[in-house]
């Protein structure tokens, strides 16, 4: 098995809020990520799918139509964008990293038709990340 992994970068703005708790309750859980005009963050994210590349190519999936893929499903969607409000994908779902890759995948996992989609990374920052695997 052979894992091809293709990065992207996209820059958005949220608010971590949930609407059915009092402003207190969103406060103490999300912090200063519930500012109520939203933050921002310059996300990167991976995508790898892995599989046995075929003899007639030697290629898992062709980087570029992952890149395409990648860039007309994800990233023209929440580029500059805010995601409580911009993103239609995204509607009613706290913004999370989490649930931001969990929503990614549900796009990208069907629009990738060599190799299986295997993993996506979503880095909000430096530091913090998160991977998500599929169901």
């Amino acid at each position: 098995m052979v894992y091809v992994t293709r990065k992207a970068h996209f820059s958005s703005s949220h608010r971590l809020y949930n609407p059915a708790w009092a402003n207190e309750k969103n406060q103490k859980v999300f912090g200063k990520c519930n500012n109520p005009n939203g933050h921002g963050h310059n996300y990167d994210i991976e995508v790898t799918v892995a599989g046995d590349p075929p003899h007639e190519t030697g290629m898992v999936i062709d980087l570029k139509k992952l890149a395409d893929i990648l860039e007309e499903e994800i990233v023209e969607r929440v580029d500059h964008k805010h995601l409580n409000e911009d993103v239609d994908f995204l509607k009613g779902i706290i913004p999370t990293a989490e649930n931001m890759a969990i929503a990614f995948w549900k796009i990208l996992n069907p629009k990738i038709t060599e190799g299986k989609l295997h993993s996506i990374k979503l880095y909000e920052s430096y530091n913090n990340f998160v991977e998500y695997r599929g169901e």
